[in-house]
């Protein structure tokens, strides 16, 4: 389109969906694979993008951190890799089924039957949590089919909006986290995980959400503030000498109540430890023990261990090998049954009281009953303390004992913990300090990753169990399927040696009804993405891949966990580096959340201002920085806009110089220009290599506004005049820097920088060589003095309250020796763009514009 028509107006309203259209139509971000094929691993350039979720809206953030990552890309493609950036869909999971059941006012149970001719009650649910009382339950296939059915609509919202953006994403490279090749790939890595010890099942206690019915794992976790108060509760000694006084925050787990722990260093409770109390209400023994995670301070001194209220019972638990006597259920509330320790009528009769209550219900009652038996001794006044919920709840996590699917993750082998770190430091980490972040999570694991859930969409997890005799599931014969025959369903699907007719029968088998958590899918985002064991030519291309982008706060779920998978399976890390993008904060200088209820949604600001503007906003922010915005006043956002528009501007002004045949570099000046832009390639060059991309816009931006400022109005005289002798160096200069400019801003300004291209170029600036110094003989400093100069008449002209169209009779300029050699040099367009007849020169320290006399006629 280099004979594109300029038009008399340029104006960047319209570009997004004239140049997604070309191109789309073009395949200008297509990977080429035979230029791939021909370069060889080393001209590749690989992305593994992150998946957004696919349940919700867009908001701010996605637009900040993946702009991060197109700027990048779009250097890499200029600088001659042939780019892999795909994108994918992360849709299953607990938010796409929350999304669901509020969208379509349904749940899911899997006892009921298949409807086929099945219509949801309504469409268009505000996205808000609803009681399930109020949901109509379906079957589960029915359920999947409108997961299935939401995700495909939001995945198209995600993609337009994208576009928008400016993405250069290959968008023929798509995956998404629930179709047939990420069921067969993920089914396969747990099953290699399975046969190499890696996966292991096992019954121990659970982090549950209540709510969404399903296990959370440690990297899910979010502390939140809450409200609650210490009840003294009266435990009795055994030896009848007395009374000892807990302090507790959940005296609705007394009946779990398994010991009472304080410090071992507690002059207190020492002389107790080894003897018995007996709890108030249900007058069961417990030891008194001591463990150095009892808080001296906190309360009493002396703690309840029950089973289970918090994640340091699970701790003494385990490690004072107590007895488990779980009394809530799944649905988070108290069970039927009994711990067996509770006996004697009063007793039995008290938990009686707090069958099938809920938490909160089962508190008050407890705290009735214990007021009547006057072992309350008090309460104190509400505080608030930090609780445990999973990132997407909404209620407090409460621990059940289930029986789980397990990935070592180096939490209990200090090998494995140590080849994580030391593959974490064969990357590069954008910024540094992002790396001791995940060095910090690593070193800090608990527990090895839960990656089984109680769920509905998402990918099952390949197992079967045999049934003995009696119908019950024997765990220690776990049936898989073979390879080709995945993916599978164990709930409809037959293990192999095995008929349909002996499902759910003593002696044939059960299948397994979890899922994978999402994570455990999107961890193999590289091996979805590349091929793995699908298209080798593809994965021995792209991987390992040469960058993961990402937001900071998932360093602990993604990132680690992708790292964990390569490990396994390749020994290796995933990516040569990790792109890592700051928050974005409010004014208020707060992250933005959707729990904050301050998540700003890009379209409206997008359609505003502008594409262009959003990203110059986006690319001014360094990795690992937090970015402020304020959708009332977006500072930065439309000082981008402003360059934008200024771009088709002096695009449009510098090609109304034509450029003679022939023409070379003539004058000092053009000569000066050009040499002070190689420096600015070079250092916005050496910027982008090293992924800081601000840095690189900061160095182009302000050359450009000099350029513009200064340059061009001080050339634009000789320019015009096709009979100086200066006017061919003059327009080859303005040509040369306005190509290089283009190409520098090209990565931020997308959409302004590829229509100015076309104006006057071939092809697509963005498919175009990124700049290389043109080794320009210039002196930098020409430019430096005469732009001083320049400066310093427009103030004369200023402070004589003349318009700097006046002409001047006379200008006496001051300045240091060598600089007004230089000054002279420039002359010729000094005079022009200042109107000046006669320009004088004194030797002084500083550049000043001494004095000015205008021309007496104009005056």
């Amino acid at each position: 389109m280099a004979d594109a028509q300029i038009p008399d107006k340029p104006a960047l309203e319209g570009l997004e969906q004239k140049w997604d259209a070309a191109w789309r139509d073009r395949g200008t971000y297509l990977f080429d694979r035979d230029a791939a094929r021909a370069k060889g691993r080393a001209g590749v350039y690989s992305v593994d993008t992150p998946p957004p979720t696919a349940s919700g809206s867009l908001h701010i953030g996605h637009v900040f951190s993946l702009t991060h990552t197109d700027l990048k890309v779009r250097y890499e493609r200029m600088r001659g890799k042939t780019v892999f950036y795909p994108m994918g869909w992360d849709d299953n999971g607990l938010p796409t089924e929350r999304r669901v059941q509020n969208y379509y006012g349904v749940r899911c149970d899997p006892s009921l039957p298949y409807d086929p001719d099945f219509t949801p009650p309504f469409e268009g649910g505000d996205n808000k949590s609803s009681r399930a009382a109020d949901q109509l339950p379906i079957s589960r296939r029915n359920f999947i089919e409108l997961c299935e059915r939401l995700t495909v609509e939001d995945e198209k919202h995600f993609e337009s909006l994208f576009r928008q953006l400016g993405l250069s994403v290959d968008w023929t490279q798509t995956y998404r986290t629930i179709s047939d090749d990420t069921m067969r790939t993920s089914q396969s890595a747990f099953l290699r995980n399975l046969e190499r010890g890696e996966a292991y099942q096992a019954l121990a206690p659970t982090l549950w959400d209540i709510d969404f019915r399903s296990a959370i794992a440690q990297a899910e976790l979010e502390d939140r503030e809450q409200q609650a108060a210490y009840h003294r509760l009266a435990f009795h000694r055994s030896d009848g000498t007395g009374d000892l006084i807990i302090e507790t925050t959940r005296p609705e787990l007394l009946a779990a109540c398994v010991a009472v722990v304080a410090h071992p260093e507690d002059e207190r409770y020492r002389p107790l430890f080894g003897t018995t109390v007996r709890t108030p209400l249900f007058d069961v023994e417990v030891p008194v023990v001591a463990h150095p995670l009892a808080q001296p301070d906190k309360g009493s001194g002396i703690a309840m261990i029950c089973t289970f209220g918090d994640v340091t019972d699970i701790v003494w638990w385990r490690e004072l090998d107590l007895p488990n006597r779980t009394i809530l259920g799944k649905d988070g509330r108290v069970l039927a049954e009994a711990p067996d320790v509770i006996v004697g009528e009063g007793p039995r009769a008290a938990y009686a009281e707090l069958v099938g209550k809920t938490v909160f219900s089962a508190r008050k009652a407890v705290v009735e009953l214990l007021d009547a038996s006057g072992e309350l001794e008090g309460v104190s006044k509400p505080f608030s303390h930090v609780v445990k919920f999973y990132e997407k709840g909404d209620r407090p996590l409460e621990i059940v004992s289930t029986r789980q699917w397990y990935v070592r993750n180096g939490a209990r082998d200090a090998a494995l913990r140590d080849t994580l770190i030391s593959l974490g430091k064969t990357m590069s980490w954008h910024p540094d300090f992002m790396r001791v972040r995940y060095e910090n999570w690593t070193n800090g694991l608990t527990g090895d990753w839960l990656v089984s859930r109680q769920r509905f969409f998402g990918v099952p997890i390949p197992v079967w169990y045999a049934l003995d005799q009696n119908g019950e599931r024997d765990y220690d014969r776990v049936l898989v399927p073979d390879a080709a025959s995945l993916p599978v369903d164990p709930t409809t699907d037959v293990p192999p040696g095995y008929t349909e007719d002996q499902r759910g029968i003593p002696g044939g088998f059960e299948g397994e009804r979890d899922i994978f958590d999402t994570w455990a899918t999107s961890s193999l985002t590289p091996q979805l993405a590349g091929g793995w064991h699908r298209d080798d030519e593809l994965w021995d291309l792209v991987a390992p891949f040469d960058l993961r982008p990402q937001g900071q706060d998932i360093i602990r779920t993604w990132l680690f966990s992708t790292m964990l998978r390569s490990a396994l399976e390749d020994g290796r890390a995933p990516w040569a580096n990790a792109a890592i993008s700051g928050f974005i904060v409010d004014p208020d200088r707060k992250k933005m959340s959707k729990s904050k209820g301050n998540v700003v949604t890009p379209a409206d600001i997008l359609e505003r201002h502008g594409t262009d503007a959003v990203r110059y906003w986006a690319a001014s922010s360094r990795l690992g920085s937090d970015a402020a915005f304020d959708p009332q006043n977006p500072t930065q956002v439309k000082i981008g806009r402003c360059l934008a528009i200024k771009v088709l501007n002096a695009a449009k002004f510098v090609l109304s110089f034509p450029v003679p045949d022939g023409a070379t570099i003539t004058h000092a000046l053009d000569a000066s220009m050009l040499a002070t832009l190689d420096g600015v390639v070079r250092d916005a060059t050496r910027a982008c290599e090293a992924y800081d991309h601000a840095r690189a816009l900061e160095l182009t931006e302000a050359f450009f506004w000099t350029f513009c400022d200064d340059y061009l109005e001080l050339v634009k005289e000789r320019a015009y005049d096709r009979s100086d002798v200066g006017q061919a160096s003059a327009a080859l200069a303005l040509r040369t820097a306005l190509s290089t400019l283009l190409r520098l801003l090209a990565p931020v300004l997308a959409f302004a920088t590829e229509e100015a291209w076309s104006w006057f170029e071939e092809g697509s600036v963005h498919t175009a060589s990124w700049p290389e110094p043109g080794g320009a003989e210039g002196d930098p400093a020409v430019l430096v003095a005469v732009g001083e100069a320049l400066i310093g008449i427009r103030r004369a002209k200023t402070e004589a309250k003349a318009s700097q169209k006046t002409s001047v009779a006379r200008a006496v300029i001051a300045a240091p020796g060598a600089t007004i050699e230089r000054l002279r040099l420039a002359e010729g367009d000094l005079k022009a763009v200042g109107r000046i007849a006669l320009i004088e020169y004194v030797e002084s320290d500083q550049v000043a514009v001494r004095d000015i006399e205008l021309d007496p006629a104009e005056v």
